[in-house]
């Protein structure tokens, strides 16, 4: 399986996502934001977590602009596999691959900690490997993670199977405690909280190896 972790300035989560997808047997590419196009032959796209251009304007409102971004969707509609971290998770929203946007948090300060989660659906390919209802702990560090979509879009999400996370405990604000949105295809995963730092012992947890395995192995069997 072919994966891609795009680079944008200000990104620093990008080496943590190639790691979680190499532990899982993916051959891993990283791509710059001004590149016009993604490597032949990719499945998987991941957006990372970071500060794209510094966070101005609106999270991901930049960085949704570049020149790989118009590759991303492309290879979206395509129907190619997309996962979007914290602020690739913004960067989705911004591009319109998921619907809502990701506004400040309610609190109005940076929340990082490690945030109990509830695996709403199992169908996808992101959260196969959990059961829904099963809790799993992931970390988030964001200050606009607060998710926001209208009455008939919320309604949409949730008569269409299509919120993939809640928080427990919701730390953000977010609507309907929302901490991941998949798209109508289910092929489009983001997520404010952080799976590929909870992949190795060391980190405490291995509670995010799952979701990395299944995408891999679902794109390995295809």
């Amino acid at each position: 399986m072919k994966a891609a972790v795009i680079v944008f300035p200000g990104s620093n989560c990008d080496r943590d996502m190639a790691v979680a997808l190499k532990a899982a047997g993916a051959d891993v590419s990283m791509v710059w934001h001004k590149d016009a196009a993604l490597p032949e032959g990719v499945d998987l796209v991941a957006l990372p977590g970071g500060f794209s251009f510094g966070d101005y304007l609106r999270c991901g409102a930049i960085a949704a602009q570049s020149p790989v971004c118009q590759a991303v969707v492309k290879h979206a509609e395509r129907g190619g596999y997309v996962l979007g971290v914290c602020n690739g998770f913004q960067v989705l929203t911004e591009t319109g691959l998921l619907p809502g946007a990701l506004m400040r948090n309610a609190g109005l300060t940076f929340v990082c900690k490690s945030q109990s989660l509830r695996v709403e659906t199992s169908q996808s390919a992101f959260t196969q490997n959990y059961n829904a209802g099963d809790v799993v702990n992931f970390p988030i560090a964001h200050h606009d993670g607060n998710y926001f979509a209208d009455d008939a879009t919320l309604a949409m999400l949730q008569d269409a199977d299509r919120i993939a996370l809640t928080y427990d405990d919701n730390p953000n604000g977010s609507r309907a405690d929302i901490a991941g949105v998949l798209s109508d295809n289910r092929r489009v995963l983001g997520l404010m909280p952080h799976p590929e730092r909870v992949v190795d012992a060391v980190h405490g947890s291995t509670e995010g190896q799952a979701m990395f395995r299944g995408l891999v192995g679902v794109m390995a069997g295809a």
